[in-house]
């Protein structure tokens, strides 16, 4: 067992997880200011529908960035270890471990096969975690949208 493979596993972890939480809870932010704003208001229908799917879109692809700069994130370490021969190869690697995907041909030396496992164990749980907002997001924005068209038969 190599400890430090476990360190530097860890550590990453760790550091992704805060990133990843950290944008997650300013997104929450971010989108309860602006649903508390128009929670009042009681538009058409035909109007709320296009502004959620369209906010739905923004936050997951907030969420592929995240996890884009994430990989980033291992990539450098695994180019700066020597792990790999290129910073293009560590990337592609690093994407691919994070999401446990196996790509042929492209492996790693022993001895950072660890850190790979990290990743992966890591890249779940950020995965986890954007799932989850998500889900969360869609399920805000159903009830008001649910709450919507109860109001308007209602008139």
């Amino acid at each position: 067992m190599d400890l430090s493979s476990w360190i530097l596993g860890l550590a990453l972890t760790v550091l992704t997880i805060a990133i990843h939480t950290t944008a997650v809870v300013l997104m929450a932010f971010g989108l309860e200011a602006r649903i508390r704003a128009r929670v009042d208001e009681t538009p058409d229908l035909r109007r709320a529908i296009p502004t959620v799917i369209v906010r739905i879109g923004a936050v997951a692809l907030i969420l592929a960035a995240l996890h884009g700069l994430e990989g980033v994130l291992w990539a450098l370490a695994y180019w700066w270890l020597g792990a790999l021969g290129s910073f293009g190869e560590a990337s592609v690697y690093a994407l691919s471990t994070m999401t446990t995907f196996e790509l042929p041909g492209l492996t790693l030396p022993s001895r950072f096969q660890m850190i790979s496992a990290l990743e992966a164990v890591n890249g779940v749980l950020l995965f986890g975690i954007s799932t989850a907002f998500l889900f969360a997001v869609i399920q805000v924005h159903w009830q008001l949208l649910s709450h919507r068209h109860e109001r308007s038969n209602d008139h």
